[in-house]
């Protein structure tokens, strides 16, 4: 039987507590989602309601999370219902919970300037674009910046990272071609703009009208 309090879960083949990666990555594109277009109703509209209730949503699901159980975390659930059908990738749960405690830090940050404070400032600006970044990573790479600091300030060295990517062996190559590659395509592009460059600024007309 689960406990209702617990952090990770206790799976046959692991030593310790894991979580399913695959609906923390599909829990992280939700909010990044979210996220960005709260942004943008600031960038475009100047509007700071909808950036106020996410913080508040984020920063109570994210407690939820790692004070109370990661199974209780609204996002989670919703990121476990898309994933369901898919095998679960299970990873090491205390990296994960160091990870989500600097977000909780971000978050708190954010929520005492932006929504108790009522005041916006490059605090909570740089906030949000570490949050973003973080979440961007996670959800599209399925990598786990705030896990990157977990070794910093533990001793013991973490277990059963995505990707596996905390055992030493052998990883995949990228050849000089492929970087020549990453290189030229911005030039071509840029080319090609340049051609096009009159043309791209056309109105687009109603193609039924």
């Amino acid at each position: 039987m689960k406990k209702t309090i617990q952090f990770g879960e206790k799976v046959e083949g692991f030593n310790i507590p894991v979580l399913n990666e695959r609906e923390i990555r599909a829990s992280a594109g939700i909010l990044f989602l979210a996220a960005l277009l709260s942004l943008m109703a600031i960038l475009f509209k100047g509007n700071f309601l909808p950036i106020k209730y996410f913080i508040t949503a984020f920063l109570l699901d994210f407690n939820i999370r790692v004070f109370i159980n990661p199974g209780m975390s609204p996002s989670l659930i919703i990121g476990r219902i898309i994933v369901r059908n898919q095998r679960p990738e299970y990873v090491g749960a205390a990296q994960k919970r160091f990870a989500w405690i600097i977000g909780i830090g971000l978050s708190a940050l954010m929520f005492i300037f932006l929504v108790l404070a009522n005041a916006y400032s490059p605090i909570t600006g740089l906030s949000c674009l570490v949050c973003l970044l973080f979440l961007f990573f996670e959800s599209a790479f399925g990598i786990c910046l705030g896990c990157k600091f977990y070794s910093l300030f533990h001793k013991e060295k973490a277990k059963y990272c995505p990707g596996e990517i905390c055992e030493v062996g052998e990883r995949q190559k990228i050849t000089f071609i492929q970087f020549f590659i990453v290189i030229v395509f911005p030039m071509l592009l840029l080319f090609i703009f340049s051609l096009f460059n009159g043309f791209f600024h056309i109105q687009p007309h109603d193609l039924f009208s």
